[in-house]
């Protein structure tokens, strides 16, 4: 083997300079779920190949086309997790949490297709899920649509829009079905090659297709809002009027469909027009049979899902910047008499202020190498122990943003010191 071993491609490193975007995000939205009463859950991100074939749909792309599957050594054909609803209630199945019981769920990781790599599109991905159980009326839609929007607000982001759109119940997407296939089959000559394939398996897919030779021909296709039953108009309208009470602006999208073939009722898309062809940011609906094609007892159930990486490139072109964290504190050291010291001493400052962010030099080097490492680490101030401060149980303390005398505190005095200058230059009480 020569050369350097890289990056798979599609699937990227989150190097340390952006990692406190991350944590800040995520921290935000983890926050926000658990204030709406929602509880963590982790599951596998390699399951049965089956689960995701029934599920989402052997015809669609991501089954035929973008999953990561492979037979390992018990020859059981496994899948890296493309998406987590099926994975979710396969584990909420499993472990008794569904049945006859409303659980609000969150989980986040990676997912994983085997797309042609592009902005915002990668073949893995990061996503927050959060799922709702055994809750049928459209108020558990409404609240989910009304956490998002707070987490837009809690992130300070603009510039984005709800599309809202229902797919009805069963019996109404039948029924649609047999009108868009009337409809489109009557413009066979007009459908592209995928939309040719969809026609007959999953038509309302032709009109989620981003061709722009075929917007004029679906502009033109009756509307699932004509063939609703009572049942799916009942909750679309109610579900209008509770975002309408808390001024949730929206707007419909008759030909808002989802890529998985589970979801019914409510479906909702937040998009942004700050990035490009790749505008959706989170995404969801509802999923009222998977729990019982699963083999569950019916349970109602709504989802939704945020792109993480799509969420963070809108912060930043928003102008949002966040440093990663720099020490409080840089110990400087003259020697390894000094070091061993210097290590007891900085536990019990760990101890002392559990807040503390500490940098301890390690690696030696004389007082100017050290400075500069200190200087450069961004921390606020220096704790200096050098031969005389040994002897005398002392350290000196250096600010390294003003120009101040640095001064010397014994190591009984240090703690509460530090306490005092940091509350001023953190805004501590």
């Amino acid at each position: 083997m020569s050369g350097k071993i890289q990056a798979i491609r599609g699937m990227h490193d989150i190097l340390p300079d952006q990692t406190p975007c991350w944590r800040h995000v995520e921290k935000i939205i983890i926050d926000v779920l658990n204030r709406y009463g929602y509880q963590e859950i982790r599951f596998p991100i390699v399951e049965k190949t089956e689960l995701f074939a029934r599920s989402i749909g052997e015809l669609t792309d991501i089954v035929s086309k973008e999953m990561y599957t492979f037979v390992d050594r018990n020859n059981e054909q496994l899948t890296l997790r493309p998406e987590g609803t099926a994975g979710c209630v396969r584990a909420g199945l499993e472990n008794g949490l569904l049945h006859n019981q409303i659980q609000k769920l969150w989980y986040i990781g990676p997912m994983f297709r085997h797309e042609r790599p592009q902005k915002g599109r990668q073949r893995q991905f990061h996503q927050i899920w959060f799922e709702a159980f055994g809750l049928g009326g459209p108020d558990i839609d409404a609240e989910m649509i009304m956490m998002c929007t707070r987490m837009w607000q809690e992130l300070e982001l603009t510039n984005i829009s709800l599309q809202l759109n229902t797919l009805g119940t069963l019996q109404t997407r039948n029924r649609y079905q047999k009108v868009l296939i009337e409809y489109f089959s009557s413009h066979r000559d007009r459908l592209d090659e995928d939309s040719k394939q969809r026609l007959q398996n999953n038509p309302l897919r032709i009109l989620d297709s981003k061709n722009p030779a075929m917007r004029e021909l679906i502009a033109a296709a009756p509307l699932i809002h004509d063939y609703l039953d009572a049942e799916s108009e009942d909750h679309f309208v109610e579900l209008k009027a509770m975002l309408d009470d808390v001024n949730i602006a929206y707007n419909i999208n008759p030909h808002l469909v989802r890529g998985l073939d589970y979801y019914g009722k409510t479906v909702f898309e937040w998009i942004t027009d700050r990035l490009g062809a790749q505008g959706t940011i989170c995404a969801g609906g509802r999923y009222d049979m998977l729990v019982e094609y699963f083999g569950g007892k019916p349970t109602p159930a709504i989802g939704c899902a945020m792109g993480l990486e799509r969420l963070i490139e809108l912060l930043q072109v928003s102008g949002y910047t966040l440093d990663n964290d720099p020490p409080h504190v840089y110990f400087i050291l003259a020697d390894d008499t000094a070091t061993r010291a210097g290590l007891k001493l900085a536990e019990s400052l760990r101890k002392a202020l559990p807040y503390l962010r500490l940098l301890m030099n390690c690696g030696g080097g004389n007082f100017k190498t050290q400075f500069k490492r200190a200087d450069k680490s961004g921390a606020l101030l220096a704790i200096v122990l050098g031969d005389d401060e040994l002897k005398n149980q002392a350290v000196g303390i250096k600010s390294l943003r003003d120009e101040s005398e640095q001064e010397t505190v014994s190591w009984a005095g240090l703690a509460d010191v530090l306490r005092q200058k940091l509350a001023g230059y953190l805004n501590l009480p």
